[in-house]
């Protein structure tokens, strides 16, 4: 690497369909937000000639992503794919959201890409969720270099950055995580700054000036050459530790020379077998310049380091039914498969599905089987139907671009897959196959939306499904207790950006109202009740008194309802509609509008009427008798109680369970956790927890997760069931 000259090679850059999967590299690009992702993307593609200076495409002069607000804020907050070409390389990048909040995204990418470039801004250092990305990452085996960006800020420091870098990737093994290039810098300004314009190149020992706007070699001077001796000796050091070759450190420790071809091999190999991290500088191109400063550097790691789709081993693949399926590496002419890893829409195309190939070779209208299963909880429901392929494409900005065919390695777009939703799987008609789905962050921050007006709620159902179709990170819940329609959220970002879809691309304006939780009703003792249907209007009257008995059951007991009639006070044929209006009161509750549950209800006595007395009487008087009971007794609210697990770093745990006190919460214990972390568990009320995504990230810095599981209801605390009880007084 950094041993080619490079020009600027116009429009060879824009990348077509791939031939074979060794000339392909699918990389995601990962960092926090502002950290310089989207526009490193730019610039390296401006470098590879396949945008031109003003960042128009260089066919038609349409305006691309590039140039275009609207759609850099779209890709701000989705997986976006910029396609380009290399040395004969076509490079699939993959830039992904830098909020937490679209960590779906994210997440996606890492399942489309082969490698991934974690940038970074020497300004603002790593943060904790890239952290935990990298450690990801690291549990699957992915190749990762880093990318420093922001090199012109006025604190930025590049070997500072660095060694932040060893110490936030490298866990025990700093020097797997080391610079290739050192910044080379002008004179200092009058504010003390000096720009960087160009690399040192540590193991070929050249300069990489890009001060003239396209990438100049030239030796380094005398002066120069001191500042790379030491990082240039860690650097082989590192390479020479993580090389296949076992007798090279012994015979570099002995004084042998080894040259540069022999270290770039070594690196290559070390970075795409994962075990070796280069960390790189970039900037963007200056006004009117082709190239900027360190891209050339960084398409040559990904085109020489970064390892081909055939490295990449196949998610596990079974029939329909489960049994496993065995499919060689990346075989174009293997059985198809491929899985759908983002969906979109489109005003004008409609849906379009972006799709990594993994086995086979994915056609231009090819009958292809969509089986989609796994998602059933979050209002995906299960599919196995077949459908038509339609145009595929290159993206590129706004424009596609049509292919006829994509292989096994290589990543396209597919127009009006009408059935097929994100993580699902194409295969072959007369072969169907499923592919074991990616792991999808849970989405814990509810939504509760209502229709704006009539028309909104005749399009809202449909707004709904195709935002969860396109979206799996978002849980749809019509929630029967509480009749509210809930979409579940990964933070306050994510909820905004479904809100303005539903709006913007559906159609659909919609209300956001207070999320209710799940509360119950039951009885604290026994009670007594009796209930008279009395009414004589003319003509057939009503007529029908029954008397009960209630009494509190354990947890869990719903309602049960005894018949404990002797002599006929209440004929047969009546006593089931005495329980129906004592189930159908219990349903809307007796105190604050929640489900009785946990109760027995027993009929002792009643009386009725040879003619007025009807089925309508005698569950208007079951109701009414269970009414009274409740008014002369005892009610207590049941709460929905959570079991919370919270991964948190060592640091934030004291802080964490004293909110969860805060919270009503009792904390049931903790265990370590690799990497520093905890393991917080809980028992919360759900109440006090419905903003828990939101603020257990500010409390964190982004650094902690947890999960929530139902455990059971349990009686409110009487000062907050009292208010509750208010509130719904106040409502009626």
């Amino acid at each position: 690497m950094g041993d080619k000259a490079h020009t600027h090679p116009g429009a060879a850059g824009r990348a077509q369909a791939a031939d074979r999967p060794t000339s392909v590299r699918n990389v995601v690009l990962v960092g926090h937000s502002g950290s310089g992702k989207t526009t490193l993307v730019e610039a390296l593609a401006l470098t590879a000639g396949a945008v031109n200076r003003a960042g128009r495409v260089e066919d038609g002069g349409t305006v691309s992503d590039y140039d275009d607000i609207e759609h850099r804020q779209q890709r701000s907050v989705q997986l976006s794919l910029v396609p380009l070409e290399w040395d004969g390389i076509k490079v699939n990048l993959l830039d992904t959201p830098g909020y937490a909040d679209f960590v779906g995204d994210l997440r996606a990418g890492l399942r489309a890409a082969d490698a991934a470039l974690f940038v970074v801004s020497a300004s603002d250092g790593v943060d904790g969720s890239t952290r935990m990305v990298w450690d990801e990452c690291a549990a699957v085996g992915m190749p990762r270099a880093i990318v420093v960006t922001h090199l012109e800020a006025a604190r930025a420091d590049f070997e500072e950055m660095t060694r932040v870098c060893a110490e936030a990737f490298g866990g025990e093994d700093p020097d797997a995580v080391l610079p290739l290039y050192l910044p080379l810098r002008g004179p200092e300004g009058p504010d003390g700054h000096a720009p960087v314009h160009g690399l040192i190149g540590l193991l070929t020992q050249k300069l990489f000036d890009y001060s003239g706007g396209e990438r100049k070699e030239s030796e380094p001077g005398e002066e120069q050459v001191p500042l790379i001796e030491e990082a240039r000796g860690r650097l082989i050091e590192g390479i020479i530790a993580e090389s296949e070759d076992e007798t090279l450190m012994d015979r570099y420790l002995g004084g042998e020379q080894v040259d540069v071809t022999t270290l770039i091999e070594d690196l290559e190999r070390a970075v795409a077998r994962g075990v070796f991290f280069p960390v790189l500088a970039a900037a963007p191109a200056a006004e009117g310049a082709r190239q900027g400063l360190g891209t050339v550097e960084v398409l040559e790691l990904i085109t020489r380091g970064f390892p081909t789709p055939l490295e990449h081993g196949t998610p596990r693949v079974t029939t329909i039914d489960g049994r496993p399926r065995e499919l060689e590496p990346c075989d174009p002419d293997a059985p198809l498969v491929a899985e759908v890893v983002k969906t979109s829409s489109d005003p004008y195309v409609g849906r379009i599905s972006l799709v990594r190939v993994f086995s086979g070779t994915l056609r231009a209208d090819q009958t292809v089987h969509v089986s989609g299963h796994g998602l059933a909880d979050r209002g995906h429901e299960d599919h196995d139907v077949d459908e038509r392929i339609g145009a595929l494409s290159t993206p590129f900005g706004k424009q596609q671009r049509p292919v006829s065919h994509v292989i096994a390695g290589d990543l396209a777009c597919v127009a009006k897959l009408s059935r097929a939703e994100t993580g699902d799987t194409l295969s072959a008609k007369d072969d169907p196959l499923l592919m074991e789905p990616w792991e999808m962050p849970d989405p814990l921050l509810p939504l509760a939306i209502q229709a704006h007006s009539k028309p909104d709620e005749d399009k809202l159902s449909q707004g709904l499904a195709r935002l969860v179709a396109e979206d799996p990170t978002m849980r749809l819940e019509q929630n029967q207790d509480t009749h509210q329609v809930v979409l579940w959220c990964l933070g306050e970002a994510h909820a905004d950006v479904a809100l303005e879809r539903l709006r913007g691309r559906y159609g659909v304006q919609v209300d956001v109202v207070p999320h209710r939780v799940s509360l119950r009703e039951t009885f604290g003792g026994r009670a007594a009740g009796r209930g008279r249907h009395v009414k004589q209007s003319g003509g057939h009257g009503q007529f029908a008194i029954c008397e009960i008995e209630v009494e509190p059951l354990p947890n869990g007991s719903g309602v049960e309802f005894v018949d404990k009639v002797v002599g006929g006070a209440v004929p047969r044929q009546f006593i089931p509609s005495v329980e129906k209006g004592v189930k159908a009161q219990a349903a809307r509750g007796v105190a604050a509008g929640h489900p009785l549950v946990d109760v027995r209800v027993t009929l002792l006595d009643g009386k009725a009427h040879s003619v007025d007395s009807s089925d309508a009487a005698f569950q208007t008087a079951g109701a009414l008798a269970l009414r009274e009971a409740a008014s002369d007794a005892r009610i207590h609210l049941l709460e929905p109680v959570a079991e919370v697990s919270v991964l948190v770093g060592d640091d934030y745990v004291g802080a964490v369970m004293s909110d969860l006190s805060g919270r009503r919460g009792r904390v049931l214990g903790t265990e370590q956790s690799a990497g520093g972390r905890t393991v917080i568990k809980a028992e919360v009320p759900e109440i006090e927890i419905g903003r828990y995504a939101v603020d257990l990230r500010s409390l964190s810095h982004g650094t902690a997760r947890f999960s929530r599981r139902y455990a059971r209801h349990e009686p409110m605390p009487p000062q907050v069931a009292e208010r509750v009880k208010e509130e719904a007084r106040k409502a009626a």
